[in-house]
């Protein structure tokens, strides 16, 4: 019985010790993500990027509504043939035209993600990283689904990973 009470003992204090090594933490996904400055710069760039085809693709159908507009004004002098193959020229060229709008978008769309992506895999591995570091058995994350009810707030590391991401000194360096 002796024995038995103390191997349990014996565990309780291992436990306990190992308990008191463990350094947990944890990070707002969303709020390090959207404050990191490569994310916002790439959000510009896109947005950017965006307005300018946006702008060129409506130029576009500016152009394309004037034809059809001057073809209206004319197509009663034509001959029905004549009528008939502007009317099919009109209409593949304004197919060309959703086309060539949907591969634009679909581009902006594809590129913009692959970039958000990759940030997303840099702060990852920032945070990863971080904890390693510093010594961290876990770093959770909460999202807008807020995974952590609750969390001490001197557990809370967003502000301290963003500063750091971006480049600035955190508190915990100058501890």
């Amino acid at each position: 019985m002796r024995r038995f009470l103390w191997i349990a003992s014996m565990v309780l204090i291992i436990t306990s010790c190992n308990q008191q090594t463990e350094k947990t933490g944890y990070v707002n996904n969303t709020k390090v993500v959207s404050d990191f400055t490569e994310m916002k710069v790439a959000q510009e760039k896109w947005t950017k990027r965006n307005n300018e085809v946006r702008a060129e693709l409506e130029e576009k159908a500016k152009q394309f509504q004037i034809e059809v507009q001057g073809y209206q004004n004319i197509m009663k002098s034509m001959s029905k043939a004549n009528r008939d193959k502007k009317e099919q020229e009109l209409m593949t060229k304004q197919q060309g035209l959703q086309r060539e709008q949907q591969a634009r978008m679909q581009e902006i769309q594809q590129g913009s993600q692959a970039e958000i992506d990759s940030i997303i895999n840099k702060v990852k591995d920032f945070i990863k990283d971080y904890g390693k570091k510093n010594g961290y058995t876990y770093i959770y994350g909460d999202t807008d689904a807020s995974n952590i009810l609750y969390g001490k707030d001197e557990l809370d590391l967003t502000d301290i990973i963003v500063k750091e991401l971006n480049g600035e000194e955190s508190s915990e360096d100058k501890e």
